[in-house]
């Protein structure tokens, strides 16, 4: 068994539109190589620093990358007898072998489908887009649509207390009628 510990630049479009670790970006492989009957099975860790945008204010968003990569790289002409597909096994080109797609495989699933910059953001007003974090009682004054008619209609005061006291008076006489 071989031990490989290094830093290699990041592949490009190694995750999603929200959050990604960015292309050339440093990526720390530890990673142990140990041959076997059908091939050489790699096993071990990749660390980095994601980056991209908050799913609900579109603000900065950081996270740290640490996951767990295994992958069988059959040797020319040997597939393991388990294998289906010819195309299921990556295969050794000579001494080489190609970790970016093990490597995209492990990283891109561990990335937040929903990255958040912090657990209570409040993300951003649904009517005109501002940043709910940066004004907390921010708020519309959103008259239902079905009611909207309705606005058009003032009354001043004094027939306001008028309408009431006769809205009042009927139920009363109408309780004594009863």
């Amino acid at each position: 068994m071989v031990t490989v510990s290094r830093e290699v630049p990041a592949p490009a479009d190694l995750g999603t539109d929200l959050i990604a670790l960015p292309e050339g970006s440093l990526l720390r492989l530890d990673v142990q190589l140990e041959s076997v009957m059908e091939g050489v099975y790699v096993t071990g860790t990749v660390q980095g620093l994601a980056t991209g945008k908050c799913g609900r204010c579109l603000g900065p968003v950081e996270q740290a990358v640490d996951v767990e990569l295994q992958e069988l790289y059959a040797y020319p002409g040997k597939r393991p007898e388990a294998a289906e597909d010819e195309d299921d096994l990556p295969v050794l080109e000579g001494d080489l072998l190609d970790l970016e797609p093990a490597l995209r495989d492990a990283v891109v699933p561990a990335l937040p489908f929903q990255p958040v910059c912090r657990d209570d953001c409040p993300g951003l007003c649904s009517e005109c887009g501002a940043a709910l974090a940066d004004d907390p009682g921010h708020h519309h004054d959103v008259v239902d649509p079905r009611w909207s008619a309705l606005q058009g209609l003032s009354l001043d005061e004094g027939e306001a207390d008028e309408n009431r006291r006769e809205l009042t008076g009927s139920r009363t006489d109408a309780q004594e009628e009863n």
